[in-house]
């Protein structure tokens, strides 16, 4: 039985909490949360403890964390769990500063404790699917990627003055995705971006609306869109095409069902959010994680996986900001 801490009571770290309440390899011991209603009603529907972060890593009765606080604090969470022997379990991204997750790889590998990079949508049925099946060459060579992401709507402005920006904050994902389809490091970034949803973004010094060109050493090409803004729902698509053909998922939409009449043919619109298009990842994730941790094989994404996708967000950033394409 794996004993897990989870760190941060909110949204996400609820997630993880009804997935490892189901498990039967896994459950939660303690909870802990800068807020003391959210982690008391947590921890009651768990049967687990509200416990101080210093009494999590010091207590016997944890053997992993899942740090699902702010990303400002992942750093001196990542130390201490470290140095405390707990295996980490850790939201995208791992810090805003591709130095400091090279500071926070450092003290991973110094303790020797499994580390694990939330890229929940690497889980994703669909994507994962697509994965496979680039892997065992059903379209040949991969020749260009194309994916798509936008939410329904913004985030308030006070969350995009913190956020790093969108492509640190909501392209990540997406950079992420790029690695995993392609089989390659891309080698060249080149980014576009504008405020064309709320105008107060840009005031803020960010983006709503981007589109990002990648290109790998051999030549193969990723073009991913991201926009603040859908008014059908969650848009996720990806598309791959490859020298025999070509592999591609859809959105998923609330229901399957298709109406057609004489005005034409009409189906549901996609699912309005990411808890509910990507529940299944997040559940996948973390069997993963139980399970590598349990059976002492390596996480994956890993600690690098982290590191490389924020290289790629730090250098699109850059690109858009000078207008010019940045080698990796």
């Amino acid at each position: 039985m794996l004993n897990i801490a989870i760190l941060g009571c909110g949204r996400i770290g609820q997630v993880h909490a009804r997935t490892i309440k189901s498990m039967s390899g896994a459950r939660v011991t303690a909870v802990a949360d800068a807020y003391p209603d959210p982690a008391q009603i947590l921890a009651d529907d768990l049967g687990a403890d509200v416990r101080t972060i210093d009494a999590i890593m010091a207590s016997d009765d944890v053997d992993a964390v899942v740090i699902g606080t702010p990303t400002t604090t992942h750093y001196d969470l990542i130390h201490a769990a470290a140095k405390a022997g707990k295996a980490i379990f850790c939201e995208k991204p791992v810090d805003m500063s591709a130095d400091r997750i090279r500071d926070c790889l450092a003290i991973v590998a110094q303790h020797g404790v499994p580390f694990l990079t939330a890229f929940n949508r690497r889980f994703d049925p669909s994507f994962a699917n697509v994965q496979a099946r680039i892997a065992d060459g059903e379209i040949g060579n991969v020749e260009l990627v194309t994916i798509m992401s936008r939410d329904p709507s913004p985030p308030p402005v006070s969350y995009i003055a913190t956020s790093g920006g969108l492509f640190r904050d909501m392209m990540i994902h997406d950079l992420d995705m790029a690695r995993f389809l392609l089989g390659e490091e891309p080698v060249s970034v080149m980014a576009m971006g504008a405020a064309l949803v709320d105008p107060a973004i840009g005031e803020a010094g960010d983006v709503d609306t981007a589109g990002v060109m990648l290109r790998t050493a051999s030549g193969k090409i990723c073009q991913i869109s991201n926009s603040r803004r859908a008014s059908y729902g969650y848009d996720q698509r990806i598309e791959v095409h490859g020298s025999k053909g070509m592999l591609r998922a859809e959105n998923h939409l609330e229901n399957s069902v298709e109406i057609a009449t004489e005005a034409g043919f009409r189906r549901a619109p996609a699912q309005h959010f990411f808890l509910e298009r990507y529940e299944a990842a997040y559940r996948a994730e973390m069997i993963h994680f139980v399970d590598a941790v349990t059976n002492n094989t390596a996480p994956s994404p890993s600690g690098d996986d982290g590191l490389r996708a924020q290289m790629l967000a730090d250098a699109a950033t850059l690109s858009w900001e000078t207008g010019v394409p940045v080698a990796i």
